[in-house]
């Protein structure tokens, strides 16, 4: 999900995407340790777009 996606989802679409962002790396995180990922870069990847929708909804926080 790019920028230009993420401005366009509403706060409570943000709350979500993000919560299910959080768990999905935490699982990868879980699993990369038991067994190595194939691509350990989408752990990154994932973090990357934690980063992005904790930064809209920070931005949209100001805002109001």
């Amino acid at each position: 999900m790019k920028g230009q996606e993420i401005n366009k989802l509403s706060v409570d679409d943000l709350k979500k995407q993000l919560l299910s962002e959080t768990e999905k790396l935490a699982k990868m995180k879980i699993g990369h340790k038991v067994t190595p990922l194939e691509n350990p870069i989408q752990i990154r990847d994932v973090r990357k777009q934690i980063a992005r929708l904790n930064t809209e909804l920070r931005k949209r926080e100001i805002q109001a």
